[in-house]
């Protein structure tokens, strides 16, 4: 058994090796969360001494949630709010809104019930599986962006449904995961149960988020003190997300409301250019810490999965979710004509799942009929994504001629 000061101690050598990873991959401009995740791989493939007892303590499925979800997840959605160019998210707003509502369900209901007729699974694994699959990571496809020059509007539209659709996954994954089966033993009142639950879920994290992201913004209006506001901020942020999942509400769209009133009007009303500067630094270097680690620990969680003899569910479970991704996005894309016929491309192959659905997969029970199907289901959609679609998506960028800079 290890004590903490040797646990602080591999931690920070994994924390080393990320870093240095980020460095590499930057340096031969690719993206640094695919890099990270093919180097966790092969640290969790290949036995490693010095790094084994930590792989082992960093892979243990409550120590990765409480890092993923309760640290990790506030920051990297506050980081995202407070830098959503506002009038870019107004322009595109009713489609944004669209693709992370109602595209987050059509991929919830395809994925669901293709899973249970054409895999076999059982109705609560199935759906599951799809809440997990329905929530999308762009950090890979947005700095790629950034890169090429890509449009502020493409950019705004990915970041946006990522933002909202992750707390619709959450309340998707909680309520398939712990009250499925109940609701459908009781029927038509069992589905007016379930979507009374959801919009409780929901409404209850816009309150929470709007309420402390309007009072977080008076408070900074009395300060020029950025190391104070910084703190202000983070205490925002934390804030929002464990008052409201202590209410039993959506921690994630709390966060996700409060960063942008916080982003929006806090910034015009109570920040000095000064303290923007210094806060967007902050955040930049803390959120690229966490990823540092979260994608590291994507490819650790190898040694804890056996796909063997489930090669065919595998690559079932793979096309099932690029195709109920293609459906939900030209559905809810279609109506607008804001989103031209390539930025419909992306939007689909630009869809990454991440570390938010492994994080939620591992969140589960032991007891969870089906976990370990679940876990074979989500690592391998995510790796396919994160490697395959990461590393083709500049490719087909560059194809459609959507890049603003010369390769």
């Amino acid at each position: 058994m290890m004590d903490f000061h040797d646990v602080f101690i591999e931690i920070l050598m994994l924390l080393a090796v990320s870093i240095f990873v980020i460095g590499f991959a930057k340096l031969i401009k690719i993206p640094y969360s695919i890099a990270l995740v093919i180097v966790g791989l092969i640290l969790g493939l290949t036995e490693i001494p010095f790094f084994e007892a930590s792989e082992q303590f960093i892979t243990q499925s409550n120590v990765f949630h409480a890092i993923i979800v309760s640290l990790f997840l506030p920051i990297l959605l506050a980081d995202a709010t407070l830098k959503m160019p506002m009038e870019h998210f107004m322009e595109f707003r009713r489609v944004s809104l669209t693709l992370a509502f109602v595209g987050t369900f059509f991929t919830f209901l395809i994925i669901g019930f293709s899973t249970y007729f054409l895999l076999g699974l059982p109705i609560p694994i199935a759906f599951t599986f799809a809440a997990l699959m329905s929530a999308t990571d762009p950090i890979s496809v947005i700095s790629i962006f950034k890169s090429l020059g890509v449009n502020k509007g493409l950019s705004t539209l990915m970041e946006t449904e990522s933002l909202f659709n992750d707390g619709i996954a959450v309340v998707l994954f909680k309520i398939a995961s712990v009250y499925l089966l109940t609701y459908i033993e009781m029927g038509l009142v069992g589905l007016g149960s379930g979507a009374l639950l959801f919009l409780k879920f929901t409404i209850g994290g816009i309150i929470v988020g709007a309420i402390l992201g309007y009072a977080f913004s008076q408070i900074i209006r009395i300060y020029d003190d950025y190391p104070l506001e910084i703190a202000f901020a983070l205490l925002l942020y934390f804030g929002c997300y464990f008052i409201a999942e202590h209410f039993h509400f959506s921690g994630v769209i709390a966060v996700v409301i409060g960063g942008l009133i916080f982003g929006s009007y806090g910034s015009k009303v109570g920040m000095t250019e000064t303290t923007k500067q210094n806060i967007n630094v902050f955040m930049d270097t803390i959120t690229e810490l966490a990823n540092s680690l979260i994608f590291l620990m994507v490819g650790l969680e190898i040694q804890n999965i056996d796909m063997e003899n489930k090669w065919n569910m595998i690559f079932s479970g793979i096309l099932i979710v690029l195709i109920a991704r293609t459906i939900s996005v030209y559905v809810s894309t279609s109506l607008s004509k804001k989103v031209p016929s390539k930025w419909k491309v992306i939007l689909n192959w630009g869809g990454l799942k991440g570390s938010l659905s492994i994080a939620l997969a591992l969140s589960l029970p032991q007891t969870f009929e089906g976990r370990d199907t679940l876990l074979i289901l989500t690592f391998t959609v995510v790796l396919f994504s994160l490697i395959i679609q990461g590393l083709t998506i500049k490719p087909i960028i560059n194809k459609l001629g959507l890049s603003e800079k010369n390769e």
